[in-house]
């Protein structure tokens, strides 16, 4: 979402539903948005974020549905797209019963669609929370695995960023091996951390950054990992740069002075505007289209929603396909000379137009 638009322009609508609803409990605004359900329910995170407006929280759902509705697709998941969002006050995030309360606001919000929309976890929202979400509703994933679910996403996240990263390494170097390559991390919260991690692992020189300088603590465990700050992360000469939080952190501000070779990240809507792809291409930069690289938290859920019940091998296997389908991907953007972008869409439009709907 870019961070300067105007409230009122929330986005070209092509959603099945939008639902805003005040808690009855705390007055907060929780919403849900429906992008698609022609593939099978609408599955997608809850965030719980702070918003200047209902309205931009409106629209960071409705972005962040459509989103889900692609990523579903081009993953072949029989899933819709989906996303919530509970749009705190100023301050920090509520915690003991006020937190509780909240929840319960938003359970009963998911309610209201009667199945068309399953939550799981998202920035902001722990399994732990999906627990108190589903005292109030029965569609809800990712609860903790004492419970019956898989527990939290992220590890399967960011074992699919790994593979995207591979697979983009390669087309640019002509190896898929992280050994030697810098990499720069931005935002060391569950996913993003779980990403430092395994590149450190696999031999990368890391660059990590975050608002939280909590996580400061997270660089200092690593082998080969600096901590800096985020606007040098974000405009390091690296091989390649990972946006790992919130999303709209290519915008027109920076987009001509990134010095990367690869954008391949965990955030969701990286680009402020699906414009930018175009504009890495015109300077040499390969952008991993994030609704495939992130699929994994999705790819999670989803398995767990098999008939057969949750398989932690059969996930990561799923979830290492995502370096396959990411070199088809490219392949596919060099055939037809357009972005990776442009080819990741046009991937899941064609499973969409198989189930029989067309999407813009």
């Amino acid at each position: 979402m870019a961070p300067n638009a105007p409230a009122s322009a929330l986005i070209s609508l092509d959603h099945e539903e939008l639902v805003v609803r005040r808690g009855r409990r705390t007055g907060v605004y929780t919403i849900v948005a429906v992008h698609s359900t022609t593939l099978g329910r609408a599955l997608g995170g809850c965030r719980m974020w702070r918003y200047e407006s209902s309205a931009d929280a409106a629209r960071d759902a409705l972005r962040l549905s459509r989103a889900m509705t692609f990523k579903a697709a081009a993953a072949g998941l029989s899933l819709g797209g989906g996303k919530a969002v509970i749009s705190l006050p100023p301050g920090p995030p509520p915690t003991g019963r006020a937190r509780r309360s909240v929840l319960e606001d938003f359970g009963d919000t998911v309610s209201v669609l009667e199945g068309a929309y399953v939550t799981a976890e998202d920035v902001g929202t722990s399994s732990r929370d999906m627990t108190v979400i589903a005292e109030r509703t029965k569609w809800v994933s990712g609860l903790p695995r004492g419970r019956g679910g898989s527990g939290d996403p992220s590890p399967i996240t960011a074992i699919g960023v790994e593979a995207a990263m591979r697979a983009s390494c390669h087309r640019v170097f002509g190896s898929s091996s992280l050994k030697g390559r810098t990499i720069a991390v931005l935002g060391a919260g569950r996913v993003g951390s779980r990403v430092a991690r395994l590149v450190s692992r696999a031999g990368a020189k890391v660059l990590l950054t975050d608002i939280d300088e909590s996580k400061r603590s997270v660089a200092r465990e690593l082998k080969n990992t600096r901590w800096t700050d985020p606007t040098t992360a974000l405009l390091a000469d690296v091989d390649i740069l990972a946006p790992c939080a919130l999303g709209g952190v290519i915008d027109g501000h920076n987009v001509d002075r990134l010095r990367c070779t690869i954008v391949c990240g965990a955030a969701n809507n990286q680009l402020a505007h699906d414009g930018f792809a175009d504009d890495l291409a015109a300077r040499g930069i390969l952008y991993a289209p994030d609704f495939i690289a992130n699929a994994g938290g999705l790819i999670n859920v989803a398995t767990e929603l098999d008939p057969e019940g949750y398989d932690a091998a059969r996930t990561k296997r799923r979830a290492l396909g995502i370096e396959a389908t990411m070199e088809h991907i490219y392949d596919e953007a060099d055939k037809a000379s357009v972005t990776p972008l442009a080819a990741a869409y046009a991937l899941a439009r064609r499973r969409l137009a198989e189930a029989g709907t067309e999407l813009q």
